[in-house]
């Protein structure tokens, strides 16, 4: 397996564990400003990580 296909696959990872977690702070919130700072930062996180992953695992050819 590419290396870069792995690197895709946990950035993948990360991307969905931080959406995750970003819906659990959002069934527990209050609306507190730091909360939603929280919630905004984990999110923005999380996709970046989740789109750049997929986009990478896409884009890596598999060379056997």
């Amino acid at each position: 397996m590419n290396l870069k296909r792995i690197f895709g696959a946990l950035l993948t990872a990360l991307g969905i564990g931080g959406l995750i977690y970003t819906a659990v702070l959002f069934a527990g919130t209050s609306g507190d400003m730091t909360d939603v700072k929280s919630l905004i930062i984990y999110g923005v996180l999380g996709i970046i990580f989740f789109v750049s992953g997929i986009s990478l695992v896409r884009t890596t050819k598999d060379e056997s």
